[in-house]
């Protein structure tokens, strides 16, 4: 394992641990995160920021527009001072390894920072995942995956699909999204569908979802969220549905985004706390 370098502080307090490596995989780019950690005493929750991008595209660096936009306090010092250490991670895109590769690096990442807890004060009985569009779908899959080593205690998805089984007619083409990420001139195309879907993965051991979703989005209906929560409901699994009125991809448009981000921080005390 390699070691973490020490951090940056800044004029806040906040560490900045930059470019952890979270794995060397052979014949691949080394994969990295980021993490701040709030000053303070005791060990702090973590988010796990998963970034969107239709699986082939984004980073780790790049936050989605309206969240990037926030002025202060902005994304990162709202997180922040709520008490919550976030980590920015990186995974695969879908020309570079194909599903589960990118559930597979998400895990690799918690997997990392779990075993770092100490040397960088994380709280592993508190960790959480929070991701936007296809990010959204990885910590979804990442919170219901029954064999993971890694425990999740909660999960927010923000306009994620859910359900690629019912988008096979759509994707099946090369050049789409979703064909390319689950290697579609492949056989076993539905069974990889199946698997790469949350709705289709719901257990009543989940963690409590939170799924914020705009209901103008023409990019991944609403309707994807609307099934996810009604599947975990259906388990007995917590699962708070926010429609974002009038909002489309990427939460634009909508009037108020830094609330948006208040009402996770929210759910996020509630569960974990």
């Amino acid at each position: 394992m390699e070691r973490i370098r020490a951090p940056f502080i800044d004029a806040a307090g906040v560490a900045h641990y930059r470019n952890i490596t979270v794995s060397r995989i052979q014949g691949y780019r080394p994969l990295h995160a980021d993490l701040r950690v709030p000053p303070g005493e005791g060990r702090r929750p973590l988010v796990a920021f998963l970034h969107g991008g239709a699986f082939w595209s984004g980073s780790r660096v790049d936050l989605p527009d309206p969240l990037d936009a926030l002025e202060s306090p902005g994304f990162y010092e709202r997180v922040l001072a709520r008490g919550y250490a976030v980590a920015d991670v990186d995974y695969r895109l879908s020309a570079e390894a194909v599903f589960p590769a990118q559930l597979e690096d998400v895990e690799s990442t918690l997997r990392r920072l779990r075993a770092g807890a100490d040397e960088l004060g994380l709280d592993v009985g508190r960790f959480a995942v929070w991701g936007e569009s296809a990010g959204g779908t990885l910590a979804a899959l990442a919170g219901l995956d029954k064999g993971s080593d890694v425990p999740i205690h909660a999960v927010v998805d923000w306009y994620a699909p859910t359900d690629f089984t019912r988008r096979i007619g759509d994707a099946d083409r090369p050049g789409h999204p979703i064909y390319e990420l689950l290697d579609g001139a492949r056989r076993g195309y539905p069974d990889r569908a199946r698997a790469a879907s949350p709705v289709h993965q719901v257990h009543a051991a989940a963690p409590p979802f939170l799924l914020m979703h705009g209901t103008a989005d023409s990019g991944v209906p609403y309707s994807e969220s609307e099934n996810l929560a009604a599947a975990l409901r259906a388990v007995g699994v917590r699962a708070d549905l926010v429609p974002v009125e009038d909002a489309g991809h990427v939460m634009e448009g909508a009037g108020d985004v830094g609330g948006l981000v208040d009402r996770v921080l929210d759910f996020l005390d509630d569960v974990l706390r």
